[in-house]
Formats: C-alpha cells, structure tokens, sequence
C-alpha cells in the first residue's frame, strides 16, 4: 500500500545546508530548498559584505532584496580564512548535509578548505560549487555575475528589436536560472545518497553559463544543420505564429498565443476573419511562418481597432491564449493569484511584514508555511554556537577576535 507522506513541513525537511554563498544565485538555490522544508544555516563573513545587502531597493537602509532572496534561514557569521573560524567550521560540517558556495574556483582551497578536507569532516557532505564557469577550463577563475551568463551563453543576442542593439532585462535572470539548476543539483544528488548510504557525497559544479545555455536548446543544432544564427525579432517568436506583443485602441499592451492549429481557427473566429484559417498562407505554422509580416499586420491592425474590454471578451469567449501585459501592480490586484494566494506577507522584523512570491510548486499534505526574511548578519550566532557546543565565554571571545 502506498504510504502517506510523515512530514507537513515539506519535502525537504529534516534537510541541513549550510549557505555560504553570496549574491543572489547560491543563495535562491538554498532558498529554493528551504521553501520546501529545508532548514538552511546562512554564514557570512562577520563584516557583513555582501553585496546583495547594498542592491537596490533599499527601505530607510534596508535591502529589500536581501530579505527576499534570503528568506527562511537562519544567520550566522564566521570569519572561515582565519584558523580559528576554519576549526569551527570544520566542527560545524558534520551537522550539516550540504555546503553551498560561489566563491571564485580555488578560493575555498587557499583558505584550506579544499574538498578533500571537507570531506575528511563530513564524507557523506554535498557540496554545491556555483561560479560563472565552472571549476575548469581557461575562465575558471573569472568573476561573473547574471548579465555575463546572459551575454556569453547567446541570449542576450536574441533580445531586442531587430535593428537595435542586443539589450539586457531589468532583472538578473542569469542569476536565477542558476538558482534553479542549483536547488534541482541538490535534490538530485540527495536522491542518489538516499540510495547509496555509504557513498561520498557529490560534489556539484554548476556553471551558471551553461546553465542558461541549457535553456536554449535549439539554438546549436539550428546553426550546426541549417547554418542559421537566429536573432532579434522584438517580441515576434520565430519559430511559431502568431505570437506576439499587440497594442489595443485604448493604449493596453497584450500578449498573445495562436500557435496551435486549433487556437488559430478560434483566433480568426474571434476577429471575425474565418478565411484566414483557410487561406493557403496561414493554414498551418510553416506557412504562417513564411508569411509573417503579414499575418502579423494583419493581427496588429485588428488589435489596434479593439479596445481592450472588446479584445479580451472576443477572446475569451473563442477561449484564445492572451494576457494584458502584467506590471507587478496588475500582478498584486490580479483575482486569480489573489485567490490562490500568490504573493504572501513575509514577517520581517524591521518592517513588520513584507511581500514576497508564495512557496512554488505545492505539495498534497503540507501545511502552508510563511517563511520569515532575511535575517541581519549573525542573529543566530548564540543560539546555533551555544548548540555547537561553544560556552558563552567562548562567543564573547569569538566577537572581541571578530572570528564571528
């Protein structure tokens, strides 16, 4: 008979990781694992610079982004480069069930902290390794940060108007792409340990380049078979029609999707236009692809006749896929995600409560958990040092040798 699950606090409970990356994308792969039940130890360097706690925005000198990105962990600080801070780090690992850091390849190793030795603390410890480039090859040791993942990995080149410049979004999303593919590498390698008791733990290299090449899976096959280098198209999908960006009469920006066979009919139902589906130029996707300015025109004027309220019934009621394009206020008042509680309130001691996205995916049989933010900088330092088996009077040591 198959058994009911024993936790209600999520997947990964009972999970330990140990958190000392910086920025965003280490940190959300924790994180990402720590919304599912993970109970995720956040270490800093006691003079608390992360970069992350200076980004933009900031509230009366609070990074709001900081306490988003980091939500659900416990903080701590420790000063590993110094060999007291090393003892105890090395002290903590067996307690703990995965290691995430992103510092440049080598830099744990100059510290003496090489996987060797991490290993020789905990044999059985996961260690997520997430740099730029991974740990070999000739830019092992280059910085990177989500704008260079986007660049070198060809999307960025696919992003823009196609007379214009390549352009980068206002959001790192080279970052978390990366996060994703690290909390995805953690819960592989957790599976396998499951099966492997005895087994040395994996250790992870995650470029984030090849994480976000990883996404576009046609692009190198396309240029290999076809010698062809795709590019900027604006908001036009290439690859399928029609998709893409229309405004209406009332100056309302949509999206919309009428790739499938059958959606298409509908969509020319829905403008009034059913000889389109006939047509020999737009009867399937190949055939709208080869003609499409055209049919492009054609949707672009029609949308721009419509108000939206118009748009949006005709639509709907001929069950078109189509969206207004969301600003984060339309995202907020939205009924549906207001229902299903998409944005919940993070309580945050400085500001009371802040908003933030919900726990994603959802899992039967566990109870809805609302995460705290971010913590400053080493607020659990006497709790979790006191639990390690430090006396007080060794803490208070600790601080004056600013170790934590």
């Amino acid at each position: 008979m198959p058994q009911t699950p024993n936790s209600n606090k999520g997947p990964l409970a009972g999970l330990r990781i140990l958190d000392m990356a910086t920025v965003i994308a280490g940190p959300f792969a924790a994180t990402l694992c720590a919304d599912l039940g993970a109970e995720v130890t956040k270490l800093e360097l006691p003079a608390s610079n992360d970069p992350l706690r200076t980004f933009a925005p900031m509230k009366d000198n609070h990074s709001l982004y900081w306490k988003v990105t980091n939500r659900g962990k416990e903080g701590i600080t420790l000063d590993v480069r110094k060999p007291k801070g090393r003892d105890i780090f090395l002290r903590m690992l067996p307690s703990f069930d995965v290691l995430v850091e992103n510092f440049r390849t080598g830099t744990l190793d100059q510290w003496g902290l090489d996987i060797k030795t991490l290993h020789q603390a905990n044999p059985q410890l996961i260690v997520l390794r997430l740099t730029g480039f991974g740990q070999t090859g000739p830019y092992a040791r280059r910085p990177g940060f989500a704008r260079i993942f986007e660049a070198m990995s060809g999307f960025t080149h696919l992003t823009g108007m196609t007379d214009g410049p390549p352009q980068h979004m206002n959001y790192p999303l080279g970052d978390v792409v990366a996060g994703l593919f690290g909390a995805f590498s953690i819960t592989a390698a957790l599976v396998e340990s499951s099966r492997s008791k005895n087994m040395i733990g994996r250790e992870i290299d995650l470029s984030a380049t090849e994480a976000m090449m990883r996404l576009l899976d046609p692009l190198a096959v396309e240029y290999e078979e076809l010698n062809h280098i795709r590019g900027r198209t604006g908001s036009r999908a290439t690859y399928t029609a029609p998709s893409n960006i229309y405004k209406t009469s009332d100056g309302v920006w949509i999206s919309v999707v009428g790739s499938s066979e059958p959606i298409f009919q509908r969509f020319c139902v829905a403008m009034g236009m059913t000889d389109l589906a006939t047509n020999p130029k737009f009867s399937n996707n190949q055939s709208r692809l080869k003609n499409l300015d055209e049919i492009d025109h054609i949707i672009s004027d029609w949308c721009s006749s419509q108000t939206f309220e118009n748009l949006a019934n005709a639509l709907n009621k001929n069950e078109v896929a189509f969206t207004k394009v969301y600003a984060i206020d339309d995202v907020l008042n939205d009924p549906h995600f207001k229902e299903r509680k998409a944005i919940i309130r993070l309580p945050d001691e400085d500001l009371g409560s802040i908003a933030a996205p919900c726990i994603v995916p959802r899992f039967s049989g566990v109870d809805e958990h609302i995460p705290h933010s971010g913590t400053k900088a080493g607020a659990h330092n006497a709790s979790f040092y006191s639990q390690l088996g430090l006396s007080d009077e060794e803490i208070s040591q600790l601080k004056i040798d600013k170790v934590i």
